[in-house]
């Protein structure tokens, strides 16, 4: 189901995250100013890749990944409790998405559950937001933690860690290539479709893990929930990386948890505390 026919309009909602959307969509809010937590500026590297071809590329992508999964009938229905659940959880932090990067509010957001033991998640640039019910089954989530869990990937996708990545990866080559055509956006367009095969295996960088932990710590705040489910949620996923019972631990394989991880989430709490205490008014 593609839920940019709700958010659009902020139908959908439950009433507190519609007045909140509204406001923001109102306001035309499109920078962190007002943000709690200290990111610095987006790295100027993903400029190399047009934002437009990525996010089509991950659209691409995402729907062949829906397809696999129908397939095998390992697609939720639009009726799974859990699925409605990870939905309404979205319908929360979504409005608050466009203070970080103005274009998710004309992004087409979609939500779905994918049955598999793997434990992980991912939003894949433009808002292209999947589950997989190992993460939710084995880790037994609570709303908040799904909510750091869904915050953190929105927030890669808001900060654009993979479109930086992708022109790391292959900045020389497209430097040349648009130094020598100047408007070589073709090129940059085919690499960038090339490179969305690559979207789900991507290694984002230390730096980016910290930026996506903190934008999404404060996400879900603003969204009314409890910050200090950012720790439950790392220990839990710490147990887990320990336990040989724990399936397939995909969302560990890209996001290392360890103390230092905990250490600055518990740091960066006090930030959004009161963001919470306000939204839960």
């Amino acid at each position: 189901m593609c839920l940019n026919c709700h958010f659009s309009s902020g139908r959908g909602l439950p009433e507190r995250a519609r007045r909140a959307f509204l406001l923001a969509a109102g306001a035309g809010i499109a920078s962190p100013v007002l943000a709690q937590v200290n990111v610095g500026a987006p790295s100027a590297a993903r400029n190399i890749v047009p934002a437009e071809d990525l996010e089509q590329a991950g659209a691409q992508q995402y729907a062949q990944l829906l397809a696999q999964a129908r397939e095998k009938g390992a697609l939720a229905p639009d009726g799974n409790a859990q699925l409605r659940r990870l939905r309404t959880i979205a319908g929360r932090i979504i409005p608050f998405a466009p203070q970080w990067n103005p274009r998710a509010a004309q992004w087409k957001w979609e939500v779905n559950l994918i049955g598999s033991k793997q434990v992980n998640a991912f939003c894949m640039p433009g808002g292209k937001i999947a589950f997989y019910t190992g993460i939710l089954d084995q880790l037994k989530l609570t709303d908040d933690e799904v909510a750091m869990v869904m915050g953190h990937e929105v927030a890669h996708a808001l900060r654009e860690h993979a479109r930086e990545q992708l022109a790391k990866r292959t900045g020389t080559g497209l430097a040349l290539s648009i130094g020598a055509q100047l408007l070589g956006l073709g090129q940059v367009g085919d690499l960038a479709a090339r490179g969305a095969t690559q979207l789900l295996s991507l290694q984002f960088s230390r730096t980016d893990e910290s930026e996506a932990d903190l934008v999404g710590l404060e996400l879900a705040a603003r969204a009314g929930f409890n910050p200090q489910a950012s720790v439950t949620l790392w220990q839990k996923m710490g147990n887990a990386s320990a336990s040989s019972q724990s399936g397939s631990l995909s969302f560990l394989s890209t996001h290392p948890t360890g103390p230092d991880r905990i250490r600055n989430l518990q740091e960066n709490i006090p930030k959004v505390e009161g963001l919470y205490q306000a939204a839960r008014r």
